[in-house]
């Protein structure tokens, strides 16, 4: 190996390291609020796409409903709280994504769908398609299904009525 391969390799364990240190900063911070709202659930730590990952899984997914929200509301909300509790304990600003029952797994399936519906319309139509406004997880989703389908998209608006347009080719 040449140096420049041995420091690029060392800087992947390390990021590697530092995201499975915030999941397990994370892990604890949320073992704790399940205990304090006297929930059952496991957690799953993961790393995905160069974020820490962490998941609440329970048998009995419909008491994790709680932690959901309508609309993903409470999620969200958790989220900020739980990278929040990564920050205060690292020092770093966190990316961590959190999800409750396979709330946001499922979403990203129908947000996928979604967006490839637009490309589809983009497609065929040549026009550009607006979308609904979206927070930025579900706006990410759908950039990244537009551009596995070929085209181009862009966030416009101002938060909390940021949407996606769809370009045609």
């Amino acid at each position: 190996m040449t140096e420049g391969t041995t420091s690029a390799a060392a800087e992947g364990a390390d990021t590697l390291s530092r995201l499975e240190q915030e999941g397990e900063i994370a892990a604890d911070y949320l073992e704790g609020l399940l205990d304090i709202a006297d929930l059952d659930g496991d957690i799953d730590m993961d790393v995905e796409a160069d974020r820490a990952s962490v998941s609440i899984i329970s048998d009995a997914g419909r008491d994790l409903q709680k932690l959901v929200g309508r609309d993903g509301e409470v999620l969200e909300a958790l989220q900020e709280l739980t990278r929040l509790a990564v920050h205060r304990e690292t020092g770093d600003r966190s990316r961590l994504m959190l999800d409750i029952a396979g709330y946001r797994a499922q979403k990203r399936s129908e947000l996928s769908e979604l967006g490839a519906k637009a490309a589809a319309e983009a497609k065929s139509s040549g026009e550009a398609v607006k979308m609904e406004p979206m927070t930025p997880f579900e706006r990410k989703v759908v950039h990244d299904a537009v551009k596995a389908a070929g085209l181009r998209s862009e966030s416009e608006g101002e938060e909390p009525q940021r949407f996606v347009v769809v370009l045609p080719a």
